[in-house]
């Protein structure tokens, strides 16, 4: 279906594309986001920086050139 018939269909049933959230309408993203953390070593007795990584959800990703540099990003980081 082109976007167009896609857009008549759900304003048939009541829905107006325009107002939906951006997850409703380009899906949503999960993917490690890496920090710093600072630790205490008890063995060496001194506190330590480590990196630490937090599952990342993404409700609103970009669009068009935008999302091909998120996505080249994230792939960069492994």
């Amino acid at each position: 279906m082109s976007i167009a018939s896609k857009n008549e269909l759900l304003f048939q049933n009541g829905i107006n594309f325009n107002n939906l959230p951006d997850w409703q309408k380009r899906g949503s993203g999960l993917y490690w986001e890496s920090f710093q953390k600072i630790g205490f070593n008890p063995v060496a007795k001194v506190e330590v920086e480590t990196t630490r990584r937090l599952l990342k959800i993404d409700y609103n990703l970009p669009m068009k050139e935008k999302f091909e540099e998120f996505i080249r990003k994230r792939i960069n980081e492994f």
